[in-house]
């Protein structure tokens, strides 16, 4: 007797489906559906995202890279922490013309539940720029993103440092040195996360 065919599995059927949602200083907004398995831990996998499929509303949005890290699974929505942006390459392109000058800082800050968080702050002049002025417009950049990161939780800073509210402050303070067109946070990494029984600790600080 002919041997009866074995049965193909459909691994796809095997699979369970989780929403992936934006961390709490996005609004917890769904951002991705990404499929499981029951040996699958999916804690640690980062999702890319832009701006504009969180906000939905100005299509420039659409140049800002979110990166969001998986935390935890409940129920069906998978948790994240927000891990970081960045400028797309052709929108950092676009800011660079001829004539003008490009500063740039890249610093470690300590928020006030300690987190640690790169930042990379840019800065472009209308005109050419002198070793001086860069060093007084570094300065400024470093003072106003310390206070900044020393004065709120991560996800407020996190939420600052993507809509630019952070480069809106070092803009206000930098236009006094020199003349500028474009100040942005071009990019931004977390880098450690407080330990949790540190992190119980300064909660209250958080609130």
């Amino acid at each position: 007797m002919p041997k009866k065919a074995a049965k193909v599995r459909d691994k796809w059927k095997l699979k369970s489906w989780v929403t992936v949602t934006a961390s709490p200083s996005f609004g917890n907004a769904p951002i991705a559906r990404i499929p499981l398995t029951d040996i699958q831990k999916p804690e640690g996998r980062v999702i890319e995202t832009t701006l504009y499929d969180i906000l939905k509303q100005d299509p420039q949005h659409y140049a800002f890279k979110l990166f969001f890290q998986v935390d935890r699974i409940e129920g069906g929505t998978a948790y994240t922490v927000f891990k970081g942006h960045e400028y797309s390459r052709e929108f950092l392109r676009s800011l660079i013309r001829r004539g003008s000058s490009m500063s740039d800082f890249i610093h470690d800050y300590t928020t006030k539940d300690g987190y640690v968080v790169r930042v990379y702050c840019t800065a472009l002049s209308q005109g050419k720029m002198n070793s001086s002025k860069k060093h007084d417009l570094r300065l400024i950049m470093d003072q106003v993103i310390r206070e900044k990161a020393a004065s709120m939780n991560y996800e407020g800073f996190a939420q600052e440092l993507v809509l630019q509210k952070v480069a809106s402050d070092v803009y206000n303070e930098a236009k006094k040195v020199t003349h500028l067109r474009h100040v942005g946070v071009r990019k931004s990494k977390l880098i450690t996360r407080p330990e949790p029984r540190k992190a119980e600790q300064l909660a209250p600080l958080a609130a």
